[in-house]
């Protein structure tokens, strides 16, 4: 009588139902995502003005960005399967109740705001005359299971708080944070066609207990009017962080020697007095300059631990500012060394 499970058929099923199982947790989705480098990408191609000037420097800025997507079930179980990934919580890329349209919406809308302030904060450099006029903060996303949660509507823009004005988004953080969570403020917003005062309570923020929240993400609301027209299309690109690269691709445009012939990627939110704020992963965005091969890479001071324990030999430079990246990429062309 032939046996119906032989060791050869019993391993030959094994083998199998691995493979379905690997194929399985392969093509399965998991709730978290997977940060990945993406090459940093020329600048220059991306900008265009409408008085462009000779003399610029050799097009050598760069920005970096980050590919972000769904980890499988298996890139969740085993995320170093992927080269230079960090697997992150779903709930940190979209927030409970928010739902992905909402968080593209938001990205689109700092991209676009990013390029806004990189164009005025060059020209304003170059010494054009450029009018600014800071008006608020912006709310770009309310969060669910926090205060603002049904009170405060997306669009709108905070200008007070507790009759204090609130001109930037940093002073919305200087007049919230320092309050001891639970505080009752009072918040004016204005929109197109009104303006009104509401009372709520802050709560504790998540990354630091003492510190108070409402549960806004808000932008710069300003109405920037340049003297001539500057278009920087990033694609599909979204986020705050190439303010910087932005901002110095633009002056070369408009006939400044920037990179001093180097090769430079860059990163940072800008702000409009250019200060160049922390961004997000620095890790991926520091291997994706080191795949380019560029000569330097322009962080945020707060990243700059971080990136340097990821450059792998790239020389990496903090910055505070705009004025900071231009000064350092002059003194190491000065020194002639990249090393």
């Amino acid at each position: 009588m032939r046996k119906l499970f032989t060791p050869g058929r019993l391993l030959l099923a094994g083998a199998i139902l691995a493979v379905i199982t690997f194929g399985v947790l392969w093509l399965a989705p998991s709730n978290d995502y997977l940060l990945l480098p993406d090459r940093a990408h020329p600048v220059a191609p991306l900008v265009t003005v409408a008085k462009p000037k000779p003399g610029g420097g050799s097009d050598g800025i760069h920005f970096v960005d980050v590919i972000e997507r769904k980890a499988s079930l298996l890139e969740r179980l085993f995320p170093g399967l992927r080269s230079g990934s960090t697997l992150i919580p779903g709930s940190e890329v979209n927030p409970k109740g928010v739902s992905d349209a909402a968080v593209r919406r938001v990205g689109v809308n700092q991209m676009a705001r990013s390029q806004d302030i990189a164009a005025a904060v060059a020209l304003q450099k170059l010494g054009y005359p450029v009018h600014v006029k800071e008006n608020g903060a912006l709310v770009a996303a309310v969060f669910p299971d926090l205060p603002a949660e049904g009170k405060v509507q997306v669009g709108e823009v905070i200008v007070a708080v507790d009759g204090k004005p609130v001109r930037s988004t940093t002073d919305l953080r200087s007049l919230v944070s320092p309050l001891k969570p639970g505080t009752t403020l009072a918040l004016t917003l204005r929109d197109s066609q009104t303006r009104r005062t509401l009372r709520l309570k802050t709560a504790a923020n998540p990354n630091d207990p003492k510190q108070s929240v409402i549960g806004v993400l808000v932008e710069p609301a300003a109405a920037i009017t340049l003297p001539f027209a500057v278009r920087i299309d990033a694609g599909n690109i979204v986020g705050p962080s190439a303010g910087l690269a932005f901002a110095l691709a633009v002056m070369e445009k408009l006939g400044r020697d920037v990179d001093h012939g180097l090769s430079v990627a860059a990163t940072g939110e800008l702000g409009l007095d250019g200060s160049v704020g922390p961004i997000g992963g620095i890790k991926q965005k520091t291997i994706g300059a080191h795949d380019a091969g560029v000569n330097v890479f322009l962080v945020p001071v707060d990243n700059f631990a971080e990136a340097k324990r990821n450059a792998d030999g790239l020389r990496i430079v903090a910055v505070k500012s705009l004025d900071d990246a231009l000064r350092a990429l002059t003194t190491l062309a000065k020194k002639g060394s990249t090393s």
